[in-house]
């Protein structure tokens, strides 16, 4: 066990949101501190020229600055920056990784999407959301990992650039969405996920869990009376899911920005999450649905501990 409290933090640039979290190394493992996120929107308008847009290059670097600030306000000792999607497939991501190191000493990991996938099991499994044979979906704003897995190991991985942003800037056309885009969108969904749906009727997992991002709107909507989670994990009613997931995809975009439970953000990108995430559902016959409110930088944050537990145990 740790001989001394030590503080960490894990960065995660994704597509749409920026993540920072802190925590403590304590002997019961993990105390979180510290967390905030800003819309900062890196992937915005990446699919015209696959380049990050002047405007979402500078909401970047003036938030790592911003959590650079935050980094030395609460003395953290050790931190780790991932970048994913966005980055990683931007033909100025390395620019954008060179840039914040010269302007505020962060370094950018800018890890594949197996890894990227790795990080997300880790964190889920911290969650306690995995019981047998189960699904992990993460849907991020430029890329969706698919995880088949159980609590003690992991079989099977792939990250897909299917996220919901860059779903909506090649289908979302109209307001509501029309049957033609939905149309569209799904032939495009279904030609990418052959090997997936391929290795899921062979694995057989009848859970799904969702992890954080959109499942944590989709359990805000269906519980707008009591959405305050005080556990890692929370069951997802999958009737009701699916009820939810159409009514998501006939509404306006005024009737979404309306419901109180729906952050900004994803207005318009949860259409794109639900018509994903119920096609998954129903071409691999899930019959349970969870949310893990744990998914990438938790992964980071426990990489980052047991690292911490390897070395003090090696003194």
């Amino acid at each position: 066990m740790p001989k001394k409290q030590t503080r960490i933090a894990a960065i995660d640039l994704g597509t749409n949101t920026f993540h920072l979290i802190i925590a403590d190394i304590v002997e019961s493992g993990l105390h979180i501190v510290h967390k905030e996120n800003h819309p900062v929107k890196l992937g915005e308008n990446l699919n015209i020229e696959n380049k990050i847009i002047p405007t979402a290059f500078e909401r970047g670097l003036n938030c790592l600055v911003h959590f650079k600030q935050q980094l030395a306000k609460y003395k953290v000792q050790q931190s780790r920056v991932i970048a994913t999607s966005a980055v990683r497939t931007a033909q100025n991501g390395q620019a954008f990784i060179e840039q914040v190191k010269q302007l505020c000493s962060l370094d950018i990991i800018c890890v594949d999407g197996d890894k990227e996938a790795t990080y997300i099991y880790e964190g889920v499994k911290l969650s306690g959301a995995i019981e047998g044979k189960s699904l992990i979906m993460d849907i991020g704003g430029g890329s969706t990992e698919f995880i088949f897995c159980d609590r003690e190991s992991l079989y099977w991985k792939r990250s897909y650039e299917i996220g919901a942003a860059r779903l909506m800037q090649k289908f979302f056309h109209s307001d509501p969405i029309s049957p033609q885009d939905q149309a569209a969108l799904l032939q495009h969904v279904q030609d990418t996920l052959k090997e997936l749906i391929s290795i899921g009727k062979e694995q057989a997992a009848t859970t799904l869990i969702g992890s954080a991002g959109a499942f944590e709107s989709f359990y805000a909507l269906l519980h707008p009376d009591n959405n305050t989670l005080t556990q890692a994990s929370a069951p997802i009613e999958i009737d009701a899911f699916y009820s939810l997931c159409k009514r998501l995809t006939k509404s306006s975009h005024t009737e979404r920005a309306a419901m109180k439970d729906l952050i900004p953000l994803r207005v318009d990108m949860i259409v794109m999450a639900a018509l994903l995430s119920s096609f998954v559902c129903q071409e691999l016959a899930i019959e349970k649905i969870k949310l893990s409110t744990f998914d990438l930088k938790m992964g980071v944050l426990s990489e980052l501990n047991n690292e911490y537990l390897f070395k003090t145990d090696s003194l």
